[in-house]
């Protein structure tokens, strides 16, 4: 079996399974993306075997002090084992071609020695492959290309000759050095000063197809390349191959200076909606300035030629094409604990002021941001008072509905954009606690602005305290108010009834000489419907005093229950 299974009491046990170089794969055997790996690493791993080179695996439902002695937060987790002391991330693509590349390139030496027998062996060992000629007596020069090899061992083979008859059969005058590449012209030869930051830039521009294609395993590179990348969408691979051919003199004329790669639209079509492109319209052509995530989408009614194309791009150069901008409205009002952002009021929020600005770029959709977004409230409320608003902001923006300056890769981005430092974001990768973002902002702000949770707690309970006996005094009035409402009713219908009976009896004693059967029988209606009137008014007193009082006792209940609650919730 090419991949082996180590659990964190068999490990010192196998020590030598991990002594020099291996590459453990932890993982939980319910976990999707670990069921995904599986695959490519099986088949990295039988490559590497061949190479002396062992992947292990280690599942952390069974070995769950090992995962936690070596920090594992998620599953799967790639770390790369030089002996059990020296531990580093693997930060590649989940690929077997990706694992292979990246275990051959640490098996070696930063710069490998090589010689006419093996050169070309090794000119072939990696997709990239940089070799150096220079002679055995220039140090400057070996100095310089290890210490570019050291820093870029993760991403290049690097090899070295001081064979003079060597380096003239490569057509390179010493010192030299020369690009191998399995892609287009197959090599790019070095013609500036041997300087190490000349060296990288190289590196960089040769290393990079002509025209490439976008996907998983590129596209972190292409953002990453420091140059804008020109997209063009296209759905059959057969399309994506006639545009590539078509707008490559656009891309070796401007090598260097834009990279141009294709990408499928029917697989990463959602894509063209970042740039500001209509989904589905194909085929598409844009251009991202990566650096400042803007966008460049071109007509996507009119063709895609290299003379129409290189125009469009000529303009984007001498900044004649203004980017396009996807922005929500304003809101009308902003002053909540949490600022909101969009793309038009960025600038003002986030960059030109003096105050460290804490920015959250969540999507809507995104499960992680709503869990996060209670915290990220209390977070807010610890920095809302005067004195602290003043030095910090707390924001958030939907990255999904407007365009920003910082390209987010995934949901929620946190970034702290410290006062004086505008340009220099703070990446934050630590635990969403209300806790440890207080910490981190104090850490990297540059007003080192403190936030006492504690007296922020404190302070709300306190309010909410306050809220509570407002209600319960707010309802007692009313029941007085109330009260006082229904004593006035029953006085003003008893007056009544009274008047009506005086006024009954005085019309009696008026009809007396006119007929004795009469008064008595008026005399009795009059005092009927006094009588009636009076009880009538007497239960509307009692009914109405009743309602109040219940409704006053009900009001009275419901504060003192509010009160009791917001005690327990804290």
């Amino acid at each position: 079996m090419s991949l082996q299974s180590v659990g964190i009491f068999r490990i010192v046990k196998y020590s030598k399974l991990i002594s020099e170089l291996t590459i453990p794969t932890v993982f939980a055997p319910w976990c999707g993306h670990c069921k995904a790996l599986a695959p490519e690493y099986e088949t990295a791993a039988t490559t590497l075997k061949e190479k002396d080179i062992a992947l292990v695996k280690v599942d952390c439902t069974e070995e769950q002090d090992l995962c936690q002695e070596y920090g594992v937060e998620g599953y799967p987790t790639l770390k790369v084992f030089r002996g059990l002391e020296n531990v580093s991330p693997y930060g590649g693509q989940r690929k077997a071609d990706s694992l292979i590349s990246y275990m051959t390139k640490q098996a070696l030496p930063a710069v490998s020695d090589v010689t006419k027998d093996t050169l070309e062996e090794f000119k072939t060992a990696d997709k990239v492959v940089l070799v150096a000629y220079f002679a055995a007596d220039d140090k400057a020069s070996n100095e310089t290309f290890t210490s570019v090899a050291n820093g870029l061992r993760d991403s290049f083979l690097f090899g070295a000759t001081n064979d003079a008859a060597l380096a003239k059969a490569e057509g390179v005058k010493q010192p030299g050095l020369v690009l191998y590449k399995s892609f287009d012209d197959g090599k790019d030869v070095f013609t500036e000063t041997f300087d190490a930051d000349a060296i990288r830039e190289f590196a960089k521009v040769a290393s990079t197809p002509l025209i490439g294609e976008v996907g998983p395993e590129t596209y972190a590179g292409y953002m990453a390349a420091g140059l804008p990348l020109a997209y063009i969408f296209a759905e059959t691979p057969e399309e994506r191959e006639e545009f590539a051919k078509e707008l490559k003199p656009l891309a070796l004329k401007h090598k260097g200076v834009i990279n141009f790669a294709t990408i499928d639209a029917k697989s990463f079509g959602q894509h063209a909606g970042n740039l500001n492109l209509k989904v589905g319209t194909w085929p598409a052509f844009a251009i991202q300035r990566t650096e400042k995530n803007e966008k460049f989408p071109y007509d996507q009614e009119a063709k895609i030629t290299e003379k129409d194309i290189g125009k469009f791009v000529d303009d984007f150069l001498a900044g004649k094409v203004e980017p396009s901008i996807k922005s929500e409205p304003i809101p009308e009002s902003n002053d909540g604990p949490v600022i909101t952002i969009v793309a038009h009021n960025y600038k003002e929020v986030v960059l030109d002021n003096d105050k460290d600005v804490l920015v959250e770029f969540y999507a809507p959709w995104c499960g992680h941001c709503k869990a996060l977004a209670p915290k990220y409230e209390e977070l807010g409320q610890l920095y809302a008072s005067d004195e602290l608003s003043k030095l910090v902001t707390i924001a958030k923006v939907d990255a999904t509905a407007n365009d920003v300056p910082d390209e987010i890769q995934g949901f929620p981005t946190i970034k702290l954009f410290p006062a004086g430092k505008k340009d220099a974001p703070v990446d934050y990768s630590g635990s969403r606690t209300v806790e440890d973002l207080v910490q981190f902002i104090q850490e990297n702000g540059s007003h080192k602005a403190e936030a006492s949770i504690g007296e922020a707690v404190e302070g709300t309970t306190e309010k909410l305290a306050e809220q509570a006996m407002a209600a319960s005094e707010a309802a007692a009035k009313s029941a007085a108010d109330a009260t006082d409402s229904a004593k006035a009713s029953a006085s003003s219908a008893t007056d009544a009834a009274a008047s009506a009976a005086s006024e009954g009896t005085e019309t009696v004693k008026s009809g007396a000489s006119a007929a004795s059967d009469s008064v008595k029988s008026g005399a009795s209606a009059v005092s009927d419907s006094a009588s009636s009137v009076a009880s009538e008014a007497t239960k509307s007193v009692k009914s109405a005093a009743s309602e109040v009082t219940n409704s006053a006792s009900s009001a009275a209940s419901e504060a003192s229950a509010s009160a009791s609650s917001v005690k327990d919730e804290l």
